[in-house]
């Protein structure tokens, strides 16, 4: 062999070792898949298709562990989540959710069975909601665009009135009560509002933070909230801080949403703003969320429920499920294989194939999927 061939030969196998270097280097990401019920093991099938694009671009893998927690395993079982599967859970690098929901199991069983279960459980106090209009995506808003819709809702997520903690008196009688109390812990509270400011400051947009609450009547409860934001508000000179009532708060997101970067707010108001934040946005089909915990796994989700009816025709919009996986891979790092995903999005939105976000789109759900992960492969 020559010289010019033994260098190529050193070339080849040199080639070949780096290939081998950067494959024992690349990241690998253990997820946890519960498609759920309904239209969810669609969109989070779509989901998933896009995630595989954007690791491969982005030169990480990932690991899907599927659980078939859900209405049909309910059924079939009487269990909603087995007492291990939590223990199985924290060791996860993050949990991707479809939806839950069945028609044949009681409203209310699934919900807390498996979705509040795992946000306590996993201590994920954070459900974390951007309220987003892209370029194409019609808003009932008159005369806004998406320069005027773009904040983010910080909802505490595992105290309030959703610990359920009360009781009936009398029962069944005309004299009956029922009684349902809202808990806030000093620590709880000042968590929730903790991470707000870090997310108000990292977000570095407008640096404006808005605790949306009822001060004026939840005297108790809202005064605590309302003195932690002020006194946690000193370590962020940086970030204005505002207080907004929640009934005001809904009033000037219909008329001002320009006016908004990241808002705090309770449980219970959390869950309120943020179905009106879905549609000003463009509707249920963009709008995904996270349940957070900073220090362990958390949770991401389209915030659309599971359309049985619609289930398994394929004429779901997936963009929300994808949007979810979108806010994974930003939580966990990934911020380039995100931005690629939003920017794919928002070329599929802008393409003009697509008529609304219902499941009258025009387009099926793997359709959808398919261009989301063509844009992609543009991108970058």
């Amino acid at each position: 062999m020559g010289e010019s061939g033994e260098f190529q030969q050193h070339l080849e196998v040199r080639k070949y070792q780096l290939e081998r270097e950067e494959n024992l280097t690349e990241k690998e990401y253990q997820i946890a898949v519960i498609p759920g019920d309904g239209i969810g093991p669609e969109v989070v099938r779509e989901g998933l298709k896009v995630l595989g694009e954007a690791a491969t671009r982005c030169g990480f893998r990932f690991r899907s562990a599927q659980y078939d927690f859900g209405g049909e395993r309910y059924l079939r079982t009487g269990e909603t989540l087995p007492s291990s599967a939590l223990e199985e859970l924290k060791e996860m690098d993050a949990i991707y959710l479809g939806a839950v929901g069945h028609p044949r199991v009681e409203p209310g069983i699934l919900e807390k069975g498996i979705i509040l279960r795992i946000r306590f459980g996993l201590d994920q106090y954070v459900n974390l909601r951007p309220v987003k209009l892209y370029p194409g995506v019609w808003t009932p808003l008159k005369d806004k665009g998406p320069d005027d819709i773009d904040f983010v809702v910080v909802r505490e997520n595992t105290e309030g009135l959703y610990l359920g903690i009360g009781g009936l008196v009398r029962e069944g009688t005309a004299d009956e009560i029922a009684i349902q109390e809202m808990v806030n812990t000093r620590g709880g509270v000042e968590r929730c509002i903790r991470y707000a400011f870090e997310y108000t400051r990292k977000r570095n947009r407008k640096k404006k933070l808005t605790l949306s609450d009822k001060a004026n009547v939840l005297t108790y409860a809202h005064n605590l909230w309302r003195r932690v934001f002020n006194e946690v508000g000193k370590e962020f000179p940086d970030v204005e801080r505002e207080c907004a009532f929640v009934d005001a708060t809904c009033m000037w997101m219909v008329k001002n949403p320009e006016w908004f970067d990241v808002m705090v707010t309770c449980n219970m108001f959390g869950d309120i703003i943020t179905d009106l934040g879905a549609m000003i946005q463009g509707g249920m089909g963009i709008a995904a969320g996270g349940n957070i915990n900073p220090q362990g796994v958390s949770m991401f989700e389209p915030i659309h429920g599971s359309a049985p009816k619609y289930g398994g025709k394929n004429v779901a919009c997936p963009l929300a499920a994808i949007s979810a996986a979108q806010m994974m891979l930003e939580h966990l790092g990934e911020i380039e294989a995100a931005e690629l995903i939003e920017e794919a999005i928002k070329k599929t939105l802008s393409s003009g194939h697509i008529k609304d976000l219902s499941t009258a789109s025009g387009l099926k759900t793997d359709e959808m999927g398919d261009m989301v992960v063509k844009f992609l492969g543009e991108g970058g």
